[in-house]
């Protein structure tokens, strides 16, 4: 029950929105699709629910044409960004509404919406009313009427960009729970975002699209351990990956006056111009370090990322406590060695941290 494409493509405009995007998605699985705003993933997620019609390319579900399957006979599930709910019915009522349109038995339905609400946490909220709920449990109400259907494909539209920062985090950490229990094992969960962390935290198969195309497909780990370009790199950590145009010399990495040993994993490095990557938690401030100036401090959750630059380097670390920092501040920094990439001048991987030799 595998649902299959072959070389999609929706071009409505003078820009590719799908192009040529092929995947093979099985029953069972969490599928995440990471990429920047207006990478095509709510544009695929629209082809799958019929919603648009691709210029080419194939779509196979059980053994059908999925293409020429019409919306309502397509057994799937969507949750969008907003919060989608009946303001004039109460909790209950809203999950339990396409169970009505589909005529189940009375019965049935209470049985399904208790267990679906007790899935997303919900559980004796069956009577409030939906003004009375916090954003997160308006999401929770529309992910739970979603559930309820049983459908063979859930398709969820970056569900949380829209809550406040630790409705997120709580919210991301729960989602994996609530589809195992929430879903047959037969459903395929499809997820879009932008967010690289709830791509780890789903732990899925991830597909990383940008510009209509999809850049590179595979676990969360390998996605994230060894991105195969520039590109992947940056959309896939967030923030995005700093990437530093460096050369060696004389046994060591050079780039604007800064001198950094060349570590194990890129002994056999033979490009002597390439980039140099390196995540922003893999940059401590350091007494000893190299000295750069403040562009911007900016708090984020519970952490600190500082802009820096040095001639024509720019940089951001993380620091995971709240600490102030003004403009032009000078601060020194250090990087773990052992977490450097480096990337040829094409952008192709040469060598990971987690992978020596790449291509």
């Amino acid at each position: 029950m595998n649902l299959i494409a072959e070389n999609l493509s929706y071009k409505p405009d003078e820009q590719f929105h799908l192009n040529e995007v092929s995947f093979n998605f099985k029953k069972g699985n969490i599928y995440t699709i990471l990429g920047r705003t207006l990478s095509g993933k709510t544009t695929l997620l629209k082809t799958i629910a019929g919603l648009l019609t691709p210029d080419k390319g194939e779509m196979k579900f059980e053994d059908k044409d999925f293409l020429k399957v019409p919306v309502w006979e397509r057994n799937i599930a969507m949750v969008y960004q907003q919060f989608i709910n009946y303001p004039h019915l109460n909790v209950f009522e809203n999950v339990a509404f396409p169970l009505k349109q589909r005529k189940v038995d009375i019965n049935e339905i209470n049985d399904l919406v208790l267990k679906s609400l007790k899935s997303v946490g919900l559980e004796g909220y069956e009577k409030r009313k939906i003004q009375e709920l916090s954003g997160g449990q308006q999401q929770r109400v529309s992910l739970a009427r979603s559930l309820v259907k049983n459908a063979k494909i859930l398709l969820l539209d970056e569900p949380l960009v829209n809550l406040d920062y630790k409705l997120r985090e709580q919210l991301r950490e729960e989602f994996k729970n609530i589809f195992s229990q929430g879903l047959s094992e037969d459903s395929i969960v499809i997820f879009s975002t932008t967010d690289p962390r709830e791509a780890m935290e789903l732990n899925g198969e991830v597909i990383v699209l940008d510009e209509g195309k999809v850049l590179q497909v595979g676990p969360a780990k390998e996605i994230f351990e060894n991105p195969k370009t520039l590109k992947v790199a940056e959309i896939s950590n967030d923030p995005p990956m700093n990437i530093l145009k460096a050369n060696i010399e004389s046994n060591k990495i050079r780039f604007e006056g800064i001198e950094i040993d060349i570590p194990n994993h890129l002994s056999s490095l033979k490009d002597k111009n390439f980039n140099l990557g390196i995540r922003a938690s893999d940059i401590e401030l350091s007494e000893k370090g190299f000295e750069f100036e403040v562009e911007l401090a900016e708090i984020s959750g519970s952490e600190t990322l500082l802009h820096l630059i040095r001639g024509s380097a720019k940089i951001i670390t993380s620091i995971e406590e709240v600490m102030n920092f003004n403009i032009h501040d000078k601060v020194k920094i250090d990087f773990k060695i052992n977490k450097l990439y480096a990337f040829k001048e094409s952008g192709i991987l040469s060598f990971s941290p987690f992978g020596g030799l790449y291509v």
